[in-house]
């Protein structure tokens, strides 16, 4: 059994306009953009990253802003819901704050004993905010929300899927554990993990499969600590079958990738080096960083990217 993952690293999801989700995450959800980049693949689209005043691991939700693309479709084989973490009481505070702000989809709820509130993203993104008791993790509270109210980090991640037996029996050898089930809903947690270590799996059997577009999630990250930790964990999954990419360098953290039996993309991503390599902290995501194979289209690029604010 692994035992290196310490629970989420980053969600990584499609939007449709870059200006509506730089809005919404800075300014309804009031979480700190840390990296204004591009997508590797893709470097004439934004790949932007928010979270708590650092980026630190388990807060970190990104997004690749695809003009013009189509909405995906929800359905089996996909994070459904990203879940985030927000202090006891507080759920009164988001519902009236996001129904000013005109967010669809809102719904109170009571899950796993836990006070909850789901709503939609500007793409139709899966969205929940969960009261936890004693979160310890430190909000960014420049964003407009105190910190009795302001988003810790993520919660958890749900994924829809056919049939959980293979997704589960993969998560408990990262280091997972039944926590308990309820409803359909097999809740699994990592013990002594980071604060972002619990994943619910929702049976869907007579669903149809997820097709991705706008709103839809790209990929799940999990936590190591460090290269030498990522290393370990890659050839436990290889010698366990599973086809793992090399390691690549996503220059705030290195990344290996893999394909789930439920159809879900995973990623095993380092906490180093962190988003402060190239931006003091009290300037992250100010600038356009760019990753050294794209340096020589900055000029093309400031010209095509629209700015985010305004």
């Amino acid at each position: 059994m692994i035992d290196q993952i310490k629970g989420l690293h980053h969600v990584t999801s499609m939007a449709e306009d870059a200006r509506t989700n730089n809005h919404f995450f800075t300014n309804t959800l009031g979480l700190r953009r840390v990296k204004k980049t591009v997508n590797f693949d893709a470097p004439d689209v934004y790949h932007l990253y928010y979270g708590d005043e650092t980026g630190a691991p388990g807060t970190i939700m990104t997004y690749f802003p695809f003009p013009k693309m189509a909405q995906g479709r929800p359905g089996t084989g996909e994070v459904g819901t990203t879940v985030f973490s927000i202090p006891q009481g507080s759920s009164g505070f988001w519902s009236d704050r996001l129904g000013k702000l005109g967010v669809t989809g809102i719904k109170a709820e009571e899950t796993f004993g836990e006070r909850r509130l789901n709503f939609a993203g500007p793409d139709g993104d899966g969205f929940a905010l969960v009261e936890v008791k004693d979160d310890a993790r430190l909000p960014w509270t420049q964003g407009g929300i105190s910190e009795d109210h302001a988003i810790r980090g993520f919660h958890s991640v749900a994924m829809r899927l056919r049939d959980d037996g293979a997704t589960s029996e993969l998560l408990k050898f990262m280091g997972y554990e039944v926590q308990e089930e309820r409803d359909g809903v097999k809740r699994m947690t990592i013990p002594g993990g980071n604060g972002a270590h619990l994943i619910d799996l929702e049976t869907m059997p007579n669903i149809s499969r997820a097709l991705p577009g706008a709103g839809s999630v790209h990929h799940v990250a999990f936590a190591v600590e460090n290269r030498a930790k990522q290393i370990e964990v890659r050839k436990a999954l290889m010698d366990t079958g599973y086809q793992v990419t090399p390691v690549i360098d996503r220059d705030y953290f290195w990344a290996i990738y893999f394909r789930t039996p439920g159809g879900v993309l995973f990623e095993i991503a380092t906490n180093e080096p962190g988003f402060d390599r190239d931006e003091d902290t009290a300037h992250l995501g100010e600038a356009l960083k760019l990753p050294e194979q794209h340096q020589h289209l900055r000029g093309l690029l400031e010209q095509h990217l629209l700015p985010l604010e305004g």
